[in-house]
């Protein structure tokens, strides 16, 4: 790590970790704990808890899990030396100059590397579109659909060349590895081709971050080749997911209101005719992350998505996106065209404005959608669509919010509102009852090795030491980190042990924090979080954590048992540890 341990420690116990997360996600109190839909993927009812008491988080849905450093680092791509920095002025700390050593320079200058390849790249490709020879193609595509040279440049359009080499040869020509051009997507290897690049033939649209830096591309083929947009993999500097194509230029619009379309060319042509408020998602579907992006600087959102079936079912999705975030998006009516391009084209932005003006309420959006899906002369038709009208409200936190919703779509559709709010009190109940499952089940629950079982219950384990005050000084003596026989867990259990011999109480965020990978802080995070089994009876708990005890001593005599069973020198031993196995299952439990 860059910085010591103890600075770290002292950053993190400075920065509370739901006032932290709150400035990122909206976190609602339940019982002890903090909870909202999870940031890492998408849901419809809240699986992602924070604990103020153990200064962690843990999605009980996908299994992230971890403390503020980690958050930072998954939700903000950071690396953990960045998460350190950005919470160190929070925390009233000044960190020291960072560690000068080789092994930190090559990682540090990592991301900086591949952000300055892409660079030279997005150069390279510009470039080349201007060239009147090599970039004719792409030119005459651009123009061709309506933009400007001025448009062209400010978004920074390039042209990959035929030759699916050549950017290869040029990048290697500045100084790059190939590991390096590897590493950014640019490029890939194979025993039959060498490097080449998956970019050739097509039109490059530079993909930036918030700060202007070239995150990856976006490649429209020239013809009718296959895929007809191509975009950079993830990579160190590049996560699909928490970014927006032209999101830097619709930061600083000032419009207060984003327009989020589907593509790259809606995003252009809306710029080009004054609409700078518009971004689109990554050729994937709208995420989380993106909304989470959005609701940063604005709250009110407009979905310009393609009027055709993908399109409904993209605005959909992303409409109950936002309103699990509080955002109540509108949808803008572009028939008879099928998206903004051909819309500006044609009619022109005094019209595009006046459909924003006008644009439907998202949920109602949703409402008219399903109902025509429905054939309403027929009664079990019809209800089933009211029923799913209540799914819909059920998603609604805010109480007023979902009852001002509830009586305009009972009055506009005839329903009865009583009846109606029944159905959602119902809808509500099961949304609960399928998030209460969902919480009791594992993060990997769905897997069924016998390796996942056994890391599972040495999670367990530690969970259970850690919420249950003086348990370990009564199995100390049959318990050791060399029981643990995952290496990662080993090494916690070993934290976890000395804290606890010293008579501290261990400090399970603290922990994290000694591991720099952001993954070994997710599954460092869930040895401390795993979800107990809910036992009233106290001889049922006691009973529940000695056979958990138990399994853990068993799998560790196994796994040692599989390493040294053909040793006959070992003979003694073995008898030894199934002596203290069974002598651990005669001994009683007091919680």
């Amino acid at each position: 790590m860059y910085y010591p341990d103890e600075l770290v420690e002292e950053i993190r116990s400075r920065c509370d970790i739901v006032d932290t997360l709150s400035q990122f996600i909206s976190l609602q109190k339940k019982g002890s704990n903090y909870v909202c839909c999870c940031p890492f993927h998408n849901e419809k009812t809240p699986s992602f808890h924070v604990s103020r008491n153990k200064q962690m988080y843990k999605c009980f849905g996908c299994g992230e899990g971890g403390n503020v450093f980690t958050f930072l680092q998954r939700y903000e791509n950071m690396t953990f030396p960045e998460a350190v920095e950005y919470l160190a002025p929070i925390a009233g700390v000044t960190l020291p100059e960072r560690d000068n050593s080789k092994e930190a320079k090559e990682r540090a200058g990592k991301r900086a590397k591949i952000f300055e390849l892409n660079k030279d790249a997005a150069n390279y490709f510009y470039r080349v579109l201007w060239d009147e020879n090599r970039g004719k193609l792409g030119m005459q595509y651009l123009k061709k659909r309506g933009l400007t040279e001025e448009t062209i440049k400010h978004f920074a359009l390039g042209f990959a060349p035929t030759d699916s080499r050549e950017i290869v040869r040029y990048l290697k020509s500045k100084g790059y590895s190939d590991e390096e051009i590897i590493e950014s997507g640019i490029a890939n290897f194979s025993e039959k081709y060498g490097m080449s690049s998956p970019f050739w033939n097509r039109v490059m649209f530079p993909i930036l971050d918030e700060q202007g830096k070239v995150l990856g591309f976006g490649g429209r083929v020239m013809g009718d080749g296959e895929p007809k947009y191509l975009n950079s993999p993830e990579t160190v500097v590049f996560n699909k997911r928490q970014n927006l194509f032209g999101f830097v230029f619709a930061k600083k619009a000032r419009k207060d209101r984003f327009i989020l379309c589907e593509g790259y060319m809606d995003v252009i042509s809306l710029h080009q005719a004054g609409f700078t408020e518009a971004v689109a998602a990554l050729g994937t579907a709208f995420t989380g992350e993106q909304a989470r992006l959005l609701k940063r600087y604005s709250g009110n959102i407009y979905l310009s998505f393609d009027s055709d079936g993908a399109g409904v079912k993209a605005a959909m999705r992303a409409i109950d996106m936002f309103r699990q975030r509080e955002i109540m998006a509108k949808v803008i009516n572009m028939k008879p065209y099928k998206d903004p391009d051909e819309f500006i084209k044609a009619l022109g932005a005094d019209e595009y404005e006046q459909r924003i003006a006008n644009a439907e309420d998202g949920f109602f959006f949703q409402v008219k959608t399903k109902e025509n899906e429905h054939n309403l002369n027929d009664y079990a038709e019809k209800t089933k669509f009211h029923h799913e009208i209540a799914e819909f409200l059920a998603t609604m936190d805010d109480p007023l919010l979902r009852d001002n919703y509830l009586e305009a779509v009972a009055r506009d559709k005839g329903i009865n509102k009583e009846h109606l709010r029944e159905a959602v009190a119902k809808e509500a109940l099961e949304l609960a009852n399928r998030q209460q499952r969902e919480e009791l089940r594992s993060a990997d629950g769905k897997k069924t090795s016998k390796e996942d079982h056994i890391r599972h219950t040495e999670q367990l384990l530690l969970t259970y030491l850690l919420e249950e005050d003086g348990l370990y000084a009564q199995i100390e003596q049959y318990l050791s980190d060399d029981d643990f026989t995952n290496e990662l867990y080993k090494n916690v259990a070993a934290m976890f042990f000395r804290e606890l011999k010293s008579g501290n109480k261990p400090n399970p965020a603290g922990i994290v924090s000694k591991f720099e990978d952001a993954n070994e802080q997710s599954e460092v995070s869930a040895l401390f979080t795993t979800r107990i089994e809910e036992l009233t009876d106290k001889k049922d708990r006691e009973k529940a954590f000695l056979d958990i005890l138990i399994k853990v001593k068993q799998n560790s005599f196994e796994k040692w048992k599989a390493e040294n069973g053909n040793d006959l020198s070992v003979l003694g031993e073995e008898i030894n540890r199934k002596k203290a196995l069974e002598e651990l299952k005669k001994i009683n439990i007091r919680l």
